[in-house]
């Protein structure tokens, strides 16, 4: 039907969802979403339950749609399975609708469509999210923002190390708040062009943005941040205690997963504080001991 196009939305438990979405696949799907417990899930979009992962296809017609939905149902018993007929959008601006400004601490973050709306008396940070995580507005970003303000309120010019640095927003946020030194790093090309950017719109030049490796990134620094996936975090783990002089902040954990996080750098010698929790997501606060 012309204007339109057809979802099948799966909810099924997380083991099955490679197998799922290699049949979509073999079917021919136009798109397929996939949102599962290990990813940040974008605002206002339904997370999956614990254990289950969520697939949503998309494809042009419902015959194509029904066609998987039998085969998901025959393969994958236990699978929840919801058809459904949406009017197409225009994508490119479509996802904007989820990127919300926040107000944390003495920050404003938003988008470029938001800043007019901007409190004069807040620290304005305008993020453009294009394809690196990391606006503020999801709960992993809040809980970081709010300690980056917290610490740098008591520690005017403590150098700052923002490991993962995505959009580069707690990095900027960093420097914004009276930072000295801050580092940036990201192992992916175009979130450090996309944070580039994001420090020159936001007037804050001399950080050192780049795709190095920790083990490239010269000295240690007062304030280390980490905003990524609990597994990685377990794995960086002795790469980023070494560069810790004082404080470190973990975040992109959730509450399952926290426990693991904590045990990998306690085992290095740094003590765990009370950090704090959003919803499903938790940040961990360490100190040098």
């Amino acid at each position: 039907m012309t204007g339109t196009y057809q979802t099948l939305t799966v909810d099924l438990p997380d083991g099955d969802s490679e197998a799922a979405q290699d049949l979509l696949h073999d079917v021919g799907v136009l798109g397929l979403e996939v949102r599962d417990r290990e990813g940040p899930t974008m605002p206002g979009v339904r997370a999956p339950a614990p254990g289950e992962a969520i697939l949503v296809a998309y494809f042009d017609d419902a015959e194509a749609a029904e066609a998987a939905r039998a085969q998901l149902a025959e393969s994958f018993p236990s699978a929840r399975l919801q058809l459904a007929e949406e009017a197409q959008q225009d994508w490119s601006n479509a996802w904007k609708v989820h990127i919300k400004s926040v107000q944390v601490g003495r920050l404003w973050v938003g988008p470029p469509w938001e800043a007019a709306n901007a409190p004069a008396d807040r620290v304005r940070l305008v993020i453009e999210p294009k394809m690196a995580f990391g606006t503020g507005d999801h709960p992993t970003t809040s809980l970081c923002l709010g300690a980056v303000d917290d610490y740098m309120a008591s520690h005017p010019g403590a150098s700052v190390l923002d490991v993962g640095t995505g959009t580069g927003v707690l990095a900027i946020a960093a420097k914004k708040l009276g930072a000295g030194r801050v580092v940036g790093t990201d192992n992916d090309p175009v979130s450090v062009e996309l944070a580039r950017e994001n420090a020159e719109v936001n007037a804050t030049p001399g950080l050192e943005l780049s795709g190095k490796s920790l083990d490239e990134v010269d000295g240690v620094f007062e304030l280390v941040v980490a905003n990524i996936l609990a597994n990685t975090l377990i794995e960086l783990a002795p790469l980023i205690v070494p560069r810790v002089k004082d404080k470190l902040l973990l975040a992109g954990v959730l509450a399952h997963q926290k426990a693991d996080v904590e045990a990998a750098y306690v085992k290095l010698g740094l003590v765990a504080e009370p950090g704090a929790q959003q919803g499903e997501w938790v940040r961990l606060d360490f100190h040098r001991g």
